[in-house]
């Protein structure tokens, strides 16, 4: 599991090369261990630099066929504590599930902005542009994934990333998984100002997006976090019916809790059967 590579010292980094790869990380009962490397890519409005993506891989070599989740946190959330609270769920229901992935984390956070994951037009940051190209390159390699063996999941502002992100690139992802996020635009740092239209999933949904993006859509039931107009309440069910006028698949569910991990853990194996179910289609 990640954390094992997060709780080891480091050692010297350098930019755009494998900085750590740990040994076994500690598997699910009956799973055979993974692997786990972090990468730090050049990037002028990270600190020192250097943006990190942390990243685990299944027992074995990697190989073309074998699916990638790219995993979004929140804001202000630190990435690594994703990596640790939250990725190791994962790799256990991947066990169980029986359809082993890759999952590659990287780092969001620009300062104190809420980067909503895109590119900043005062030029602040580019995060989309960085998810979309040198954290795909880096967790890929020269086995590069086709758009069906990808997926793009996310918490809150993270689960609002991956939806716009995979609408705005169907070319890449075939699956979404967005675990307490929105689906208007919610710019508090101004963003995308004045380009914001071009950012709201509920507004990129059409009838060409079906059958080439599905959607996982998480609530928590109690679920009440205010957005700059109206709330994430309600949010999943809204868009969902947005899909579904336009023929998309989408599955929705409504764990118990509210906007915190609480409210996500216990949907995470049905993420990952969802998810394990399209790759499987895929091939």
């Amino acid at each position: 599991m990640l954390s094992l590579a997060l709780t080891l010292c480091l050692g010297l980094i350098t930019a755009g090369v494998v900085i750590h790869a740990s040994g076994a990380s500690r598997p699910a009962p009956g799973c055979t261990p993974g692997w786990d490397r972090v990468v730090a890519l050049p990037d002028s409005s990270a600190t020192d630099g250097r943006r990190q993506v942390w990243i685990h891989h299944p027992a074995g070599p990697d190989r073309a066929d074998l699916p990638v989740l790219y995993l979004l946190h929140g804001y202000p959330e630190d990435p690594r504590a994703l990596v640790n609270d939250q990725v190791p769920a994962l790799d256990a229901d991947m066990c169980r599930s029986g359809v082993p992935f890759v999952v590659a984390v990287p780092d969001g956070r620009a300062g104190d902005w809420d980067t909503e994951w895109g590119d900043d037009h005062k030029g602040r940051f580019a995060l989309e542009s960085f998810v979309t190209g040198p954290v795909l390159r880096s967790t890929e390699g020269s086995l590069r994934r086709a758009a069906g063996r990808r997926a793009i999941g996310g918490f809150s502002m993270g689960g609002y990333g991956a939806a716009v992100l995979a609408l705005r690139h169907p070319d890449l992802y075939s699956q979404v998984a967005s675990f307490g996020g929105y689906f208007r635009v919610d710019d508090p740092d101004a963003v995308f100002s004045p380009d914001s239209e071009a950012h709201a999933p509920d507004r990129l949904v059409s009838d060409d997006t079906a059958g080439h993006v599905r959607f996982f859509l998480v609530e928590g039931a109690t679920e009440a976090t205010p957005l700059q107009v109206g709330s994430i309440r309600g949010e999943a069910e809204r868009f969902a019916s947005i899909l579904t006028q336009h023929s998309v698949s989408v599955s929705v569910v409504h764990p118990p809790g509210g906007h915190d991990p609480a409210g996500w853990y216990p949907a995470v194996p049905a993420a990952v059967t969802f998810l394990s179910a399209g790759w499987r289609h895929s091939r």
